[in-house]
């Protein structure tokens, strides 16, 4: 709105009407202006979606600058709705990707028990062996002793 500075004009009610006039005239000169037919609005594409309806009390351009704001609303929604779908896969590749991880724990607790298993078997072995050696070595060692005196007394 612009605000005139200065004296406060004269309403001039006759000037007005000519202007008017001469504008009509004008607008009869340009074919290329023409007048639209009413359509009806329940004609066109649903006005707004079903969670929303319009008031009686509402005017004509309250109900249109309504409608705008609840389509943005409304495919803003629908874009947040495409993007669950997005975290919904990434959810289905997490839970894909879970079972695997479970699968190759399982695996590696297997493999680490066989390790442990076979790890003892061979620390069993190897002190049955250290034995067995142990006791090769004092057969030998009474052996030995035994050919020892037998060598004595003969010599002697």
């Amino acid at each position: 709105m612009r605000v005139q500075t200065g004296a406060v004009k004269h309403f001039d009610a006759n000037r007005l009407e000519g202007e008017v006039r001469d504008a009509v005239q004008q607008q009869q000169h340009h074919p290329h202006i023409q007048a639209l037919d009413f359509v009806p609005r329940t004609t066109l594409v649903p006005a707004v979606p079903d969670y929303v309806s319009h008031r009686d009390d509402v005017s004509e351009i309250g109900k249109l600058s309504a409608e705008a704001i609840v389509k943005e609303y409304e495919e803003t929604a629908k874009e947040i709705e495409t993007m669950g779908e997005v975290v919904r896969e990434m959810v289905q590749r997490c839970e894909q990707l879970t079972a695997s991880a479970s699968a190759m724990l399982k695996d590696i607790k297997t493999t680490a028990a066989r390790y442990r298993k076979e790890g003892k078997r061979m620390f069993t072995e190897i002190e049955s062996c250290s034995s067995a050696t142990d006791e090769v070595r004092r057969l030998c060692e009474t052996f030995r002793d035994k050919l020892a005196a037998r060598e004595s007394e003969a010599s002697k």
